[in-house]
């Protein structure tokens, strides 16, 4: 490929932002901004999921996390116009293609392969030798202690991010076990969904929600606990009484809503 093909490519891609900044503003709220950032995160999931670059297992988990964001999302007081873009805007969008080919003839290395199998590999010992002596550490810290809690706290995020969900789920109930927190129980819970504890987690929400029972995400929680126990009634009437408790702009009211219309 030449560097005008590139220069060329760049300008292509650009193209909608320059013709989205020329077009007269419409009205666009937060919760609407919200929505459209959590869908093109989901479909770059998918993408990637498709090209291989991601597996089933860490497909799931990045997609629970991303539903999660969306679920914890507040829900905006008012909406705010978009602003015409100024001149500079419109100059620094012509500037990008240019630097952009500019950085890459200078920095950039096209001939760099793609990792191989035995790399990947090794990045994946990597981390099992890393998480290893983060738990013998923790083995012997006070579970008590806050240290001790972020320790156990951490090996569960790195093992949920891994699709390593029963050894995460083990992490977060000692750390639980030091503190009860609801939000930390709300993430044991998604991964007990996720490996089919379903009992678990329906424990863990139980106690989550005594805590805080408005939370929109524990009661989302709660609704797929019931759904993929097979008991589709019982989720229904969980998201609808969310839905009916939830502001109109709700950035995600059309997750439930998709859950519910899925439901048989």
């Amino acid at each position: 490929m030449t560097w005008l093909a590139l220069a060329l490519l760049a300008a292509l891609v650009l193209l909608p932002v320059l013709l989205a900044t020329l077009r007269p503003p419409r009205p666009r709220g937060r919760a609407e901004a919200d929505r459209a950032l959590y869908a093109a995160q989901i479909a770059e999931l998918d993408t990637q999921r498709a090209e291989g670059r991601l597996d089933e297992a860490a497909h799931r988990a990045a997609l629970v996390e991303v539903q999660r964001r969306l679920l914890n999302a507040p829900a905006p007081e008012e909406s705010e116009a978009t602003l015409r873009p100024a001149p500079a805007l419109l100059l620094a969008l012509a500037l990008i293609p240019a630097a952009a080919v500019g950085t890459y003839l200078w920095r950039g290395t096209p001939g760099m392969p793609s990792a191989t199998l035995a790399q990947r590999n090794e990045a994946v010992s990597r981390d099992d030798t890393l998480i290893a002596t983060l738990r013998e550490r923790l083995a012997r810290a006070d579970i008590n202690s806050e240290m001790g809690r972020q320790g156990w706290i951490l090996v569960g995020n790195a093992e949920r991010n891994r699709g390593r969900f029963a050894e995460a789920a083990k992490a977060w109930t000692r750390a639980l076990s030091a503190r009860f927190d609801p939000g930390l129980a709300g993430d044991l819970a998604e991964v007990e969904i996720e490996r089919g504890a379903l009992e678990e987690a329906r424990r863990w929400l139980g106690e989550a929600l005594a805590a805080q029972p408005g939370d929109p995400r524990l009661r989302f929680l709660s609704g797929m606990v019931e759904a993929r126990a097979g008991r589709p009634e019982n989720a229904r009437a969980t998201w609808r009484a969310l839905l009916a408790d939830a502001p109109a702009d709700a950035p995600w009211r059309e997750l439930v809503e998709a859950r519910l219309r899925a439901l048989p």
